[in-house]
């Protein structure tokens, strides 16, 4: 059951404006775009390495699995371990290198789940092992996207947001013991404290992978 809160509009909007600020002054490492767009629709031709060494996956060059298993933030564990499958041909110099259909082993690198403080839940995926024609090989890769669902982003319609505040306001000061709440704030400055929206992965997303270090394949 939601719970509701009634604040002064002011506070709400003094404590939103403190809380981007101080994003903005620690964001000082890079880290992998995240993106709540999942697809299922496969490349249509295969992909080609370009720059190697004979029988070399180079560092930097990217495929697309297919998910064999979901995931789900919701009730994914950090080390994890999933599958996933080469969606087309890796081939170099007109020989097929990794076959469509090798089996790609990965781990959840990290997972949060959606809750009434962070509204979005998220997967960070990474990946260890490739086996190509019945031969296991070292691997270091990883997704190149952060998977995360849309969170307060996607909750307008929640509480009956109003035009004259904005729209929504991702962060507000005191609430529930105290804490900062995610919520959605409505024309009368009602909070609605709820749980956000996780972020699900089902069997048969393709998911763009990059090569972090060299896979000599024989």
């Amino acid at each position: 059951m939601n719970r509701w809160i009634t604040l002064p509009m002011a506070m709400v909007l003094s404590a939103g404006a403190g809380m981007a600020c101080a994003t903005g002054q620690n964001s000082t490492v890079a880290a992998p775009p995240r993106t709540s767009e999942i697809t299922t629709q496969a490349p249509a031709q295969s992909e080609e390495v370009v720059g190697a060494r004979a029988g070399r996956i180079p560092v930097g060059q990217e495929m697309d699995v297919r998910l064999s298993t979901p995931l789900s933030s919701e009730t994914a564990a950090v080390e994890q371990r999933f599958e996933a499958t080469t969606v087309v041909d890796l081939t170099q110099d007109g020989r097929v290198l990794v076959p469509a259909g090798s089996v790609v082993s990965g781990v959840v690198r990290d997972v949060k789940k959606a809750g009434r403080i962070d509204r979005s839940g998220s997967l960070t995926l990474a990946f260890d092992r490739i086996r190509v024609r019945g031969r296991d090989y070292d691997l270091r890769g990883s997704a190149t996207q952060i998977f995360e669902s849309g969170g307060i982003r996607e909750e307008g319609g929640t509480a009956g947001v109003g035009a004259g505040v904005g729209g929504i306001v991702g962060g507000i000061l005191g609430g529930v013991k105290g804490a900062i709440l995610g919520a959605v704030i409505g024309a009368g400055g009602a909070v609605a404290a709820t749980d956000g929206k996780d972020i699900t992965l089902p069997a048969g997303s393709i998911i763009r992978v990059r090569v972090d270090s060299p896979v000599r394949i024989l």
